[in-house]
């Protein structure tokens, strides 16, 4: 009797860890910038986005931020080989890497700090 008890509720319990797996495990949409050209000020990007990793401001009034939305430290490695005999040694060796690829997003507001511009290099 307590297997079919077991049965009874372990198959439920199973059913629902999964979902909430499932369910944690959603991503979340990107964000549709051209949407919001005309509507998102500097204001909201900063909220959102935190402080832009840089900032200007044009001689027309306009500001221009941007925000670094990912860092990829690159990968390198490296081969070599050496020798030693009679108290001297020499090595040599050749390391090979790639660059840093930082994903960037630009935003470019009006004088009245509304988005009027976007751009990604990802």
């Amino acid at each position: 009797m307590n297997a079919k008890i077991a049965r009874l509720f372990l198959l439920p319990a199973i059913l629902v860890l999964a979902l909430f797996f499932i369910a944690g495990c959603k991503t979340t949409p990107p964000v549709d910038w051209k949407a919001r050209v005309g509507t998102y000020t500097f204001d909201q990007a900063v909220t959102e986005l935190g402080p832009p990793d840089k900032q200007a401001r044009l001689t027309d009034g306009r500001t221009v931020a941007k925000w670094v939305t990912h860092r990829s430290g690159g990968s390198s490695f490296g081969i070599g080989t050496g020798f030693y005999t009679g108290g001297v040694g020499l090595g040599v060796g050749q390391s090979f890497g790639s660059a840093y690829n930082d994903w960037i997003l630009t935003l470019t507001f009006d004088t009245n700090n509304v988005l009027n511009a976007w751009s990604k290099n990802y």
